[in-house]
């Protein structure tokens, strides 16, 4: 059963825009969840769509009548670029524009079903609908992710993570120059109020912090900086919301306002260049480092001093 009170960013949506976001179904599923009564408002069952939230409302959505999902298959024409793996875990170097499981528009082509191809045995790991993902990364964000190859691991490594007991790093491409070299960006995150399919920084968000690092600044085409980001929590496009909140968004991030024509990028410049855990088995440090992929590093090579 979820449970939702309806925030100011998704007051005036539809119903079913509203259903389909917080269970992270397809807006068929949402319509034929709403026709057979597995959707309430206010304790009333819903019987259209149509109608429009108001804030403070609550909605329960049974996710015992979802209609059900087909589970991932493996496919092996998704590559994976396999960085470490063992009985436990798979370390994976997730290549730019990959989705990372399958969802509502993304049916199969994603990560998932590529490990799945190469590791068949993560298909009873975790979660059947994303087997073996206890973290993701954002489908233009290139670079690091654990995949959880045992329940074992996936217990532990989801542990770890809600402990922030786990170490990722990112490189980023930002425009302008942050006013200091090491800085700690500290602001809660939660749905934009005037776009409920982003993130920004609100009042009532949830925690999170971001740690960053300059790494090299350019003066040409325009001012920008590589970065090193450092996740103290991991909310939804924390890094991409952070830094576009100090006014240095990701070059290239349409989204949160890094897309320029001075400087144009095929994807938000955004890459998870370093991932450390303790091994869920072996209880030992496990640290992985991949360089900056060629698309990004392209960019970067059209940057420079006047």
């Amino acid at each position: 059963m979820l449970i939702e009170s309806i925030p100011a960013a998704l007051a005036d949506q539809r119903l079913d825009r509203v259903v389909s976001l917080i269970a992270d179904i397809s807006r068929a599923a949402t319509a034929t969840l709403i026709e057979i009564g597995g959707v309430t408002v206010d304790g009333v069952v819903a019987t259209a769509g149509k109608v429009k939230m108001k804030e403070g409302q609550e909605v329960t959505v049974d996710t015992a009548m979802i209609p059900a999902k087909e589970l991932p298959q493996p496919d092996a024409a998704v590559k994976i670029d396999v960085v470490f793996a063992d009985e436990h875990i798979i370390v994976v170097n997730k290549a730019p524009g990959i989705v990372v499981h399958p969802g509502a528009g993304n049916p199969s082509g994603t990560l998932v079903n590529g490990v799945l191809a190469q590791f068949p045995d993560v298909a009873t790991v975790g979660d059947q609908l994303r087997p073996g993902i206890v973290h993701r990364l954002d489908a233009g964000t290139s670079g690091l992710m654990v995949v959880a190859r045992s329940q074992i691991a996936y217990d532990s490594l989801v542990d770890a993570l809600t402990r922030r007991d786990v170490s990722r790093i990112y490189s980023a491409l930002v425009w302008g120059h942050p006013e200091v070299s090491t800085g700690v960006i500290d602001a809660p995150i939660g749905r934009d109020q005037r776009d409920p399919t982003k993130m920004a920084v609100v009042i009532d968000g949830k925690f999170a912090r971001t740690h960053y690092d300059v790494v090299q600044k350019f003066d040409l085409p325009q001012p920008c900086a590589l970065v090193e980001c450092q996740l103290e929590t991991g909310r939804t496009h924390q890094i991409r919301v952070h830094l576009d909140s100090i006014d240095h968004p990701v070059v290239g991030d349409s989204t949160y306002g890094g897309a320029r024509s001075s400087l144009s990028s095929p994807r938000p410049m955004l890459h998870a260049a370093k991932l450390s855990f303790t091994h869920p088995f072996t209880a030992e440090t496990v640290s992985f480092a991949v360089a900056i992929p060629e698309d990004m590093q392209l960019v970067i090579n059209r940057c420079g001093n006047a």
